[in-house]
């Protein structure tokens, strides 16, 4: 009888993995893809307008565009939660015909042009929309080009990030503990806010930490379907997009700011939360 080679534990193999060393030539393409990526931002800090950043930031104009920005993003964010998380947890837990048309449809608008996204979103939710015209006959409500409209254009490009980091918690999740929960008579319900959301909060947090960054800086749909008013849909990047034109400097300026908060999220997020951090050793 054969004897089974003992699987390495996770420690073993994550020592591994900071103890492998690459090839010369992998580590030199590695190295061109690192400056690929890094040369842009590079080129804004080189070019930045230091002496002028604080009074660029401090303006009317940014500040407005920055409270904007973060109050329809968070916006943006819980409702991709409210909705998001039970879609991800139907997606994950029930099979139903159509289940991946389903999954592509609520994903694509992930990976589709921001602007096709705000194409849509005016021709089904505007006030001749399929939907729209009935919001504004009944209810007299009106989407495009107003505030709401920003939330909304945030939440359907964002809402996917959420949804397939959420699905995958759920499908990685071990049910054992939820189905002991059952077993011992608890509702659904019960489970559900008891046992599985506090053992997906790694995954609905990074979910939804990806969803506001993409919110935060979504463009296309927005400026097609809420427009580039200052003040009532004018985010920062939109402010961006029309300072470029007028003053450069303060656009850069902008930028930076924006580069900084999404940079410090996604470094955060991998550390805490996609065990990104240095890798154990012996």
């Amino acid at each position: 009888m054969t004897e089974t080679a003992p699987v390495p534990s996770i420690a073993v193999r994550r020592r591994r993995v900071g103890q492998e060393r690459l090839p010369v030539p992998a580590l030199i393409l590695a190295g061109v893809a690192i400056a690929f990526f890094a040369l842009p931002f590079i080129g804004l800090l080189w070019k930045a307008p230091w002496g002028d950043a604080w009074s660029i930031l401090t303006s009317d104009s940014a500040l407005t565009a920055l409270r904007l920005s973060l109050w329809c993003s968070m916006w943006a964010t819980l409702a991709a939660l409210v909705f998001g998380v039970p879609l991800a947890w139907l997606l994950a837990r029930v099979a139903f015909p159509g289940r991946g048309l389903v999954r592509a449809l609520c994903t694509l608008s992930m990976v589709l042009p921001p602007v096709v996204a705000g194409v849509a979103l005016f021709y089904s939710l505007g006030r001749r929309g399929l939907l729209g015209q009935y919001l504004d006959r009944w209810f007299g409500l009106t989407l495009p080009f107003t505030t709401a409209g920003v939330i909304v254009a945030q939440t359907f490009v964002a809402m996917p990030f959420l949804v397939i980091t959420v699905e995958a918690a759920f499908r990685q999740l071990d049910t054992r503990y939820e189905d002991a929960a059952s077993t011992l008579g608890a509702s659904r319900w019960h489970v559900f806010r008891r046992v599985t959301l506090p053992a997906i909060r790694p995954g609905l947090i990074a979910g939804a930490v990806l969803a506001w960054a993409r919110a935060l800086g979504e463009f296309g749909a927005t400026i097609t379907f809420a427009g580039n008013f200052p003040g009532r849909t004018q985010t920062m990047p939109l402010a961006i997009y029309l300072t470029n034109e007028i003053n450069p400097d303060e656009a850069i300026v902008l930028s930076l700011v924006l580069i900084a908060v999404s940079f410090g999220v996604l470094v955060a997020l991998r550390d805490r939360f996609l065990g990104g951090g240095r890798p154990a050793t012996t």
